[in-house]
């Protein structure tokens, strides 16, 4: 009963967002892929900061990018706490809370569609497309058809592919952002991903791709990754387009993943008419949502890397590629489950196995579909002492500040139901301090 009246009250706020958006009209940058959406949000929020008022989805809450997150940023803006109930982590008990807060936003939407003069409405919304399940892509587009479609990376094997038949089906269904383009807009593609620059095909808008690939519009080099007194401090890479070239420099954060959102974000920027010495300046204000890649100061002078939000094939994939360039006397890999992902569990597993045993001095695999890591890792010629595993965060976590040492790289990377982010707290000097 008490998840009727929720669906019932979830129904009536599709109502109002779809009137909202018929009343305001705003342009709408919508954003799908199997990795790398909300820091792609973030970064084209930064490079369109002060040309145009935007509002983007909520921060980096978990399933925030489904059906109830863009209905509440379409809606308006809200508190975190108040957001937090809606989150699918937070406690059933909160009933009454959600419940009482779902009323306000109706109330509230309701005021804004009578008095819209009183409503400092954006200019542009920023969302997340983020499916789960056949179908979801065209529920998301009869609320809101984006004006620009971004697809950032989504790989062989997508996220959520063990609700659909086959990968193909996913790729279908997360193209449906592209292909309801109209003529005179624009798909910002990832040249880099083979699956998300043959979209360019599907679609009746102008491709606009980028990537470190030759042939993208908006190309990426030079990515180093910036070290000061034998620690990673960040990266740095240049951005092309059309001839002319910019430095960029981000603080705090790792992996090809944040230059991948920048050069989204440029391209998002070079639509709007901001020149890309303005784009490399705005960049400088990106700061990703917690658990991407960031740099965060462990227990004994080791450093973290901390990329525990959660974990597709193609993001675990990237991560274990950045701890193998990023410079350490000793690389620890700490990787979790790979959820949503049958039939390909075990394929998938194996293949982080078979990357990580190259790369890490150390493999802690935690949760069950984990061991398929660990024993890959194994069969690939990784010493047997040198991997772990443990069913659960908790259990890794009380083992794993006596193992770390000064030195150190660590790479954190998991599910977001395992909970990993209580390991980067439990290996980290303080918590929730990155640098």
């Amino acid at each position: 009963m008490r998840n009727f009246l929720l669906n019932i009250m979830q129904w009536v706020l599709t109502k109002f967002a779809r009137l909202t958006i018929l009343r305001f009209r705003p342009g709408i940058i919508g954003i799908t892929g199997s990795a790398g959406k909300t820091s792609t949000k973030l970064a084209i929020a930064a490079v369109l900061s002060g040309y145009r008022s935007l509002r983007h989805s909520p921060g980096g809450s978990y399933h925030f990018n489904t059906e109830l997150g863009l209905l509440l940023t379409i809606l308006g803006e809200w508190p975190k706490k108040k957001l937090q109930l809606l989150n699918r982590d937070h406690p059933e008990g909160k009933y009454a809370s959600k419940a009482f807060f779902m009323l306000q936003v109706m109330a509230k939407s309701f005021a804004n569609l009578l008095f819209p003069r009183r409503v400092n409405y954006p200019e542009l919304l920023v969302l997340e497309y983020g499916i789960d399940r056949p179908g979801d892509m065209k529920r998301l587009l009869k609320i809101a058809r984006p004006d620009i479609g971004v697809v950032t990376a989504i790989g062989e094997v997508p996220a959520h592919v063990e609700f659909f038949k086959s990968p193909r089906d996913v790729v279908r269904e997360k193209a449906r952002l592209v292909d309801q383009l109209p003529a005179t807009s624009f798909a910002v593609l990832n040249a880099d991903d083979a699956v998300v620059s043959s979209l360019a095909a599907r679609s009746r808008a102008h491709a606009m791709t980028y990537g470190f690939s030759k042939n993208a519009h908006v190309r990426l080099s030079a990515l180093e990754y910036r070290v000061e007194d034998g620690a990673p401090q960040g990266i740095s890479f240049k951005i092309e387009y059309a001839g002319n070239m910019v430095p960029v420099r981000i603080d705090g954060v790792l992996s090809k993943t944040h230059a991948y959102a920048a050069a989204a974000g440029a391209a998002i920027g070079l639509i709007f008419g901001v020149n890309l010495v303005t784009i490399s300046e705005n960049l400088k204000n990106y700061r990703p949502a917690a658990g991407r890649m960031q740099i965060v100061q462990g227990v004994e002078g080791a450093l973290v890397l901390d990329d525990s939000y959660n974990a597709s094939p193609a993001s675990m994939e990237a991560a274990i590629a950045t701890l193998d360039e990023v410079p350490g006397k000793r690389k620890i890999a700490i990787l979790g489950d790979m959820l949503e992902v049958e039939p390909h569990t075990i394929e998938v597993h194996e293949k982080a196995g078979r990357a990580v045993s190259d790369v890490a001095d150390i493999l802690v695999a935690v949760g069950k579909r984990a061991k398929f890591i660990a024993e890959s890792a194994r069969a690939s010629g990784m010493n047997r002492k040198s991997i772990m595993s443990f069913e659960t965060a908790d259990e890794a976590a009380r083992m794993l500040p006596s193992l770390v040492r000064k030195g150190d790289i660590v790479l954190v990377k998991g599910a977001h139901a395992l909970h990993m982010g209580q390991i980067v707290e439990d290996i980290s000097a303080s918590p929730k301090a990155s640098l």
